[in-house]
């Protein structure tokens, strides 16, 4: 298994644990968080990017898997919105390599990983390509004038499915 944490600053140095915001978390416990790199494509665009990111898992249906992706070959999407085109274009990511050792799984579906200890990265890349990395992972990339439509959709169905960064989206039609 492979952790990673995905950032727009250059040169972190260590992760220091910090208290949790959400709700279902105790608030008092700090965390270093950390993703799978099988759900690793949910988190290669800028930070602030509103995305509709699913993946087909051992519970989906093939209507699903029919009805959400292009090819049968293909199982994971990321949806963005148009107008984040160009700065998913032009921001560099630098992904950050983490040893496991002291990391728990937090949140199967979605491949968060939590530690309570300050992490120091084992690696570093740059990556200045987001498309190219989401289409190397063979993650297939579609772009809309308007997530919320897919979004709504997409809790219907039988697939693992993440809605980051929302409150960013253009607002409901």
């Amino acid at each position: 298994m492979r952790l990673f944490h995905v950032s727009e600053e250059p040169d972190i140095q260590v992760f220091e644990p910090r208290l949790p915001t959400r709700k279902d978390l105790n608030p008092t416990i700090g965390l270093v968080w950390a993703i799978d790199e099988k759900r690793l494509p949910n988190f290669l665009t800028p930070r602030d990017c509103p995305r509709v990111a699913y993946y087909a898992g051992n519970q989906t249906a093939a209507s699903d898997r029919k009805r959400y992706f292009s090819s049968s070959q293909t199982t994971h999407a990321i949806v963005v919105e148009s107008g984040w085109f160009h700065t998913i274009k032009n921001t560099t990511l630098y992904l950050y390599e983490l040893h496991t050792e002291d990391f728990m799984l937090q949140d199967d579906i979605a491949g968060y990983y939590v530690a309570t200890t300050a992490q120091y990265p084992k690696e570093k890349y740059i990556l200045t390509d987001l498309f190219g990395e989401l289409l190397k992972r063979n993650v297939e990339v579609r772009i809309t004038d308007n997530l919320w439509d897919i979004a709504d959709d997409i809790k219907t169905s039988t697939l693992n499915w993440s809605l980051c960064r929302m409150a960013n989206a253009i607002p409901r039609p």
